[in-house]
């Protein structure tokens, strides 16, 4: 029987412990800049994306399982939590969201200063694919690692949906533009996870095809859940300041369909997800218990 609980504390522990260590430090002249970044870096946070890493890479064959060195999965996982950091910490920034709080603490600007957390996100990117690069791993696995998180993280995914969101506050959008938006600026990082974690444990095009369809429907999915929780909790159980899209007049799943109808296309999005991971075995249960997780979760 699989142990969710055990499973999570085990693999967050490891994830956690990963970015402590990455993290730079000793730098003489920009020991501000570096305490900027371990603030973003450690301050907590779901760590979804690495989890994903770590439960695509338990669908690898026994032997891929014994090549592939630990250390190298928790590089590359945190390789991409150091992409979502910077995402976070200039997504707070006055020139997009000016948001005050971050997973309950100040942002990073707030306690430092807003140039200082400019230089945290570039900073964090750069460092990203310096990770990336140095991997003890088949040069191949390299380059499709770094091709993958580039693209996922650029124009065509993470930035181009933010400057979508960005172009269109005030503005009534469809479904199919709304989801577009949120398959970019959410999906996008959900989706390299599964890609990476795929590429790591070397499957074959039909799993892949199968689990970036289940990346998809979670990472559209944990958008619309999002646009739940802003809607339904208070700032101090998110974190974050609660109610800030509708305060912004930014377009959300709640403010096109409504409450109740979220919630409903969160559920059949969930129950799609699932479908695609049907054809595996147990050692696809990290990955199902971790879309119950993203839909059901409470902040």
């Amino acid at each position: 029987m699989f142990d969710w609980k055990e499973w999570h504390s085990r693999h967050l522990e490891r994830i956690e412990q990963a970015l402590k260590t990455a993290t730079p430090s000793g730098l003489v002249g920009v020991e501000r800049l570096e305490s900027a970044m371990s603030y973003a870096v450690l301050a907590g946070g779901k760590r979804i994306r690495p989890l994903i890493i770590y439960a695509t890479f338990e669908l690898a064959h026994a032997d891929i399982k014994q090549k592939m060195l630990p250390v190298t999965i928790d590089q590359v996982g945190t390789a991409l939590e150091l992409i979502h950091t910077y995402s976070l910490v200039h997504d707070d920034l006055p020139a997009m969201d000016n948001d005050d709080f971050r997973r309950g603490k100040p942002t990073t600007h707030k306690v430092y200063d807003e140039a200082t957390a400019l230089l945290v996100g570039d900073a964090l990117q750069a460092f990203s694919f310096q990770i990336l690069s140095a991997l003890d791993a088949d040069p191949q696995v390299r380059i499709d690692l770094i091709k993958e998180l580039s693209f996922s993280a650029g124009v065509h995914g993470m930035c181009g949906g933010q400057a979508i969101d960005l172009s269109n506050v005030g503005r009534i959008l469809n479904l199919e533009q709304l989801i577009q938006m949120h398959q970019l600026k959410t999906g996008a990082l959900l989706r390299a996870a599964i890609r990476m974690g795929a590429i790591l444990a070397k499957l074959n095009a039909d799993d892949k095809n199968s689990l970036d369809q289940f990346a998809r429907d979670v990472g559209l999915g944990f958008q619309v859940t999002d646009d739940i929780l802003d809607a339904t909790q208070n700032s101090e159980t998110l974190g974050k300041t609660a109610g800030k899209d509708a305060q912004n007049n930014k377009p959300t799943f709640v403010s096109f369909m409504g409450l109740i109808e979220a919630k409903s296309y969160a559920e059949d999005l969930l129950n799609s997800a699932l479908k695609h991971l049907s054809h595996f075995g147990e050692e696809a249960e990290p990955l199902r218990k971790i879309a119950y997780w993203a839909f059901q979760r409470k902040s």
